[in-house]
């Protein structure tokens, strides 16, 4: 029982950093000592297991996935969310005080490069050909998508698979990958809210993603390590432009929804108390992540 309360207080905090965008479930995981694990236990949904399925072995089936290890795992990423969305509402806050909350989160982004950096071991040519790689990427990423895509079922789905790709990945997080899409408050709401014709498309567009990613990410990691990560050090670069908190925004009524058409970054000219608060916030979210990466520093020793 105290190892199942363990790892459902473990999947809090990966559910905690996903909603967050800057910080991720991968890192996190990878910081608690359960990524490898957690991979495994993906991978475990493969093709012998649908065998079993498909002659009915129920008894196979249901122990050769990691459910033990998973279950508890999810409940405490479901509680995270369900946290975020209806005791401090994120998404309402992103509409209401969008410099203070985009602070946090572009503090949180630029302490996950810096906690990054180190795992390179050696900043090279080759690393400065990766990063820039990365960054230019990031970059394009950001500012090709539209700033207002579909809420069709389609592009939800397509939304749940990049996310949890991205979740599964350290130094990306999933609820990152929404915000560049402009999905982070439609899926949220629709957590915090219960809305099934976006959860259904959203958690089949996961399971997919869960499936797919899994194995791509872990023969990328295991084969390209180090330019794999150097590149997604580079594309967290790339897209600050967008998490920048001081932007021009513009919105319009759309279906009974405020709607962005448009966001332009710019410096801010006056200090006046949104600056300060935003600054603020932007060194809270530095120093979480730089206490976290401390942390795991501390346990590897």
């Amino acid at each position: 029982m105290t190892n199942k309360l363990i790892l459902a207080a473990k999947g809090f905090c990966m559910g905690a950093a996903d909603v967050v965008p800057g910080v991720s479930g991968g890192t996190m995981a990878f910081i608690l000592g359960i990524y490898a694990k957690l991979l495994n236990a993906i991978r475990s949904f493969d093709v012998l297991w649908l065998q079993h399925i498909f002659k009915l072995e129920f008894k196979a089936v249901l122990q050769r996935p990691h459910f033990s290890f998973l279950i508890p795992l999810l409940i405490g990423i479901l509680c995270a969310m369900l946290f975020f969305t209806r005791v401090i509402p994120l998404p309402v806050l992103l509409h209401t005080h969008p410099e203070p909350i985009y602070g946090l989160f572009f503090g949180l982004i630029v302490g996950s490069i810096i906690a990054l950096l180190p795992e390179a071991k050696r900043l090279d040519m080759s690393a400065v050909f990766f990063i820039s790689m990365g960054t230019v990427l990031g970059w394009l990423i950001v500012n090709l998508v539209p700033v207002n895509t579909p809420d069709s079922a389609w592009f939800i789905f397509l939304s749940g698979m990049l996310a949890i790709s991205a979740m599964l990945l350290p130094g990306i997080s999933g609820s990152f990958i929404l915000l560049i899409l402009r999905k982070y408050d439609t899926i949220l709401n629709a957590i915090g809210h219960f809305q099934f014709t976006i959860l259904i498309p959203f958690c089949l567009g996961v399971l997919t993603g869960l499936i797919v990613f899994s194995r791509v990410i872990g023969l990328l990691l295991a084969r390209f390590y180090r330019a794999t990560l150097l590149m997604i050090i580079g594309i967290l670069i790339g897209s600050l432009w967008v998490i920048w908190p001081f932007q021009v925004r513009e919105y319009i009524e759309a279906h009974g929804k405020e709607r962005l058409i448009s966001s332009t970054p710019y410096w801010p000219d006056t200090w006046n108390e949104t600056v300060i608060y935003a600054l603020f916030m932007m060194l809270i979210g530095l120093g979480l992540v730089l206490i976290i990466y401390a942390f795991a520093q501390r346990v590897k020793r």
